[in-house]
């Protein structure tokens, strides 16, 4: 391993880490958005919407230096069982990203700030809560089943770089 290779393990260690490290533990702040309605929990929807779009970069590094990382090691071969695999996971996991999770947040922080704009109650409505709580309640569950299969790629992804099947 020479200094360029040492050093693209490192851009790509670092990538992984700050950009699915920074998105790992999203539910938690969708689940602290949901405990403040109002103000509050839009105010942390959207800090965690920014947050995500600055790890996003770093996310769409990851593969880059680790391409660039396997054309430079005489060891590793695009044939070999956990590369392939890894590239394949890995547009799974963008094809969920921007298929599912991107749009239901988007849309997410649209109901919030419609709900914030419209203020609190005047009293108890008596046909129920407005129709964006039960939209914001059928996306979070959305949010809710697929934030956990990507962080079970993410894993599966750090078991395939450590353990290396097919070699």
């Amino acid at each position: 391993m020479d200094g360029t290779y040492k050093l693209l393990l490192v851009l790509h260690l670092v990538s992984v880490v700050v950009g699915i490290g920074g998105v790992m533990l999203n539910g938690v702040y969708g689940l602290q958005a949901k405990a403040r309605p109002g103000p509050g929990g839009l105010a942390i929807t959207e800090a965690n919407h920014v947050a995500s779009n600055i790890a996003e970069y770093f996310v769409y590094a990851v593969p880059v230096f680790g391409v660039l990382m396997v054309l430079k090691a005489s060891a590793w071969d695009f044939s070999q069982t956990w590369v392939w695999l890894s590239i394949l996971l890995y547009v799974v996991a963008l094809g969920i990203v921007h298929g599912v999770m991107v749009p239901n947040v988007k849309k997410m922080i649209g109901l919030q700030k419609e709900l914030v704009s419209m203020g609190p109650p005047s009293g108890a409505p008596a046909g129920g809560p407005p129709p964006q709580v039960a939209e914001l309640e059928r996306r979070g569950k959305t949010l809710a089943t697929f934030g956990p299969m990507l962080n079970i790629i993410a894993v599966a992804l750090i078991a395939l770089m450590v353990t290396k099947p097919g070699l």
